[in-house]
C-alpha cells in the first residue's frame, strides 16, 4: 500500500485520468474530490461491496429452480 501525505487543496494522480483531491480534513474526516473518466466506476469501499454481493445474487439461481430445471431434464422423452 502506498502512504502518502496531502494538504487541503493537493491532489494524486491514478494513471493519467484519475485525479483525487483532499478538499478538506477535520479531525478524523477527510473530504475528496475524485475526477475520472465516465468509464470509471468509482463506488465508497461498502457500496461497492454491496454490489458485488447482489450481482453474485443475481448470477446464482435460487436452489429450488435448479432442482426444477434438473428434474425437466430427467423426464423421458414420451417419443422414444
Amino acid at each position: 500500500m502506498l502512504v502518502l501525505t496531502r494538504r487541503s487543496g493537493e491532489s494524486v494522480m491514478i494513471g493519467d485520468d484519475v485525479v483525487i483531491t483532499v478538499l478538506e480534513a477535520r479531525g478524523d474526516v477527510v473530504r475528496l474530490g475524485i475526477e475520472a473518466p465516465r468509464d470509471v466506476q468509482v463506488h465508497r469501499e461498502e457500496v461497492y461491496r454491496e454490489l458485488q454481493e447482489a450481482n453474485r445474487a443475481a448470477a446464482s439461481p435460487p436452489e429450488d429452480a435448479v432442482h426444477a430445471l434438473t428434474r425437466m431434464l430427467e423426464k423421458p422423452d414420451p417419443d422414444e
